[in-house]
C-alpha cells in the first residue's frame, strides 16, 4: 500500500448502464480477490439507483459460484439520470460510509465513470472497469462484452446470408454499438459483407450502395449483405429505398438486444476476470479515481479524467482493408 493511502476494509461493487456478457466474471473476480486479500465485499443491486435505494447485500465466495458462464449481471443494472446532481452524488457517498464501504468497483461505460469520479471526489476510493459491448472506451483496446457480442452478431449474419443467397436478396443487417462502428466493422470483415456502414465514415450517399448492388448482380452475385451500424440506423426505410431503386428484393434485419445476451466467450470470461482482480488489487493499494484498461498486451490503469478526455477512432488501415475486401 502506498504511503499515506487509506486502508480499504470493505469494497462495494456495482454494474451500471447497459449489461454486457462477462460482467459476472468480473464480479466473481472482485469478490474472490477481495476476500483473498482480507477485505469484505458488498454487492450493490441495480447500479447507482440501487445505491441510492440502499439495495446493498453482503457477498461471500459462494455467492459468485456458478455465475462465470452466465450472461447479463447478477447484480442487475439500471440507468440513473439523477446521479448527475451534486447533492445526489454527496448522498450516495454518505450511503457508502453508512454501510462501511470505503472502496468501490464500478463496471460500465463512460457515463458510469463519471459517477465513479463523483464518488472519488467525495472520499470513496473508486476504480472503473470497461463493461460495454460497444468497444467505444478510448483508453482500452478491449471492453468486457465486445467479444461475445461480435461473435453473436457474426453467427446471426452467417445465417441471414444463407437465406439471402437462396432467395437472391439484398439484406441490411443492423448491429449495435451506439455511435461507434466497431461491431459493424468486425462483422463486416468477418462475414464478408459487400457494404459496411460505419457512423465514423458513412457519407450518406446511398446511390453508391445502389450502384454497388447493381454492379455485383451483373457480375453474378446472388446476394448482397450490408452491415449497418446502429449509429446510422434507419435500416427498414433504407431497405425500401434500395428495393425501389434496384428492383431487387431487400430485407432489413435488426439484431438488437440479442447481442447483449448469451454465455460469454472464453476471452470475455478471462479478460474480465483479470480486470476484476487488477481493479481489486489497485484499490487495496490505495489507488482511486482510476479506470482499468488493456493496451499492447498489458492490463493498465488511467486517471478517470484522462480516460474520459481520450478520443477513439476507427483505425484507418482496418477501414481501408474492409473496403478492399468487400469488393
Amino acid at each position: 500500500m502506498a504511503q499515506g493511502a487509506k486502508e480499504i476494509k470493505t469494497i462495494g461493487i456495482l454494474t451500471s448502464g447497459g449489461d454486457a456478457p462477462g460482467m459476472n466474471a468480473a464480479i466473481r473476480a472482485v469478490v474472490r480477490k477481495a476476500i483473498g486479500n482480507g477485505v469484505k465485499v458488498k454487492g450493490i443491486k441495480k447500479g447507482y439507483q440501487g445505491l441510492l435505494n440502499e439495495e446493498i447485500v453482503d457477498m461471500e465466495k459462494k455467492d459468485v459460484s456458478d455465475i462465470i458462464q452466465r450472461g447479463g449481471t447478477i447484480l442487475g443494472t439500471a440507468r440513473c439520470t439523477e446521479f448527475k446532481l451534486p447533492e445526489v452524488q454527496e448522498r450516495a457517498a454518505e450511503i457508502c460510509r453508512k454501510h462501511g464501504i470505503d472502496g468501490m468497483v464500478v463496471i460500465g461505460g463512460d457515463g458510469s465513470y463519471r459517477g465513479a469520479q463523483a464518488l472519488a471526489r467525495h472520499g470513496i476510493n473508486t476504480i472503473g472497469l470497461p463493461g460495454t459491448i460497444d468497444l467505444d472506451i478510448a483508453c482500452t483496446e478491449y471492453t468486457i462484452g465486445f467479444d461475445t457480442a461480435v461473435n453473436t452478431a457474426m453467427q446471426a449474419i452467417d445465417k441471414v446470408r444463407d437465406t439471402s443467397s437462396s432467395h437472391e436478396r439484398c439484406n441490411i443487417i443492423e448491429v449495435m454499438g451506439r455511435n461507434a462502428g466497431y461491431i459493424a466493422l468486425w462483422c463486416g470483415v468477418a462475414n464478408g459483407a459487400e457494404d459496411i456502414l460505419l457512423p465514423e465514415k458513412y457519407d450518406f450517399k446511398e446511390q453508391n450502395i445502389i450502384n454497388n448492388i447493381i454492379t455485383n448482380r451483373k457480375r453474378g452475385k446472388t446476394h448482397h449483405i450490408i452491415v449497418n451500424a446502429e449509429g446510422i440506423g434507419h435500416s427498414t426505410s433504407m431497405a425500401r429505398r434500395i428495393e425501389a431503386a434496384t428492383g431487387i428484393e431487400t430485407r432489413a434485419t435488426i439484431l438488437g438486444y440479442m447481442q447483449r445476451g448469451g454465455s460469454p466467450t472464453c476471452k470475455d470470461r478471462f479478460y474480465a476476470s483479470i480486470m476484476g482482480s487488477y481493479a481489486t488489487d489497485i484499490l487495496c493499494e490505495g489507488k482511486s479515481n482510476r479506470v482499468v484498461g488493456y493496451q499492447k498486451g498489458q492490463f493498465v490503469d488511467f486517471d478517470i479524467e484522462e480516460a474520459l478526455n481520450m478520443q477513439k477512432q476507427i483505425p484507418e488501415y482496418q477501414y481501408q482493408v474492409s473496403r478492399l475486401l468487400s469488393q
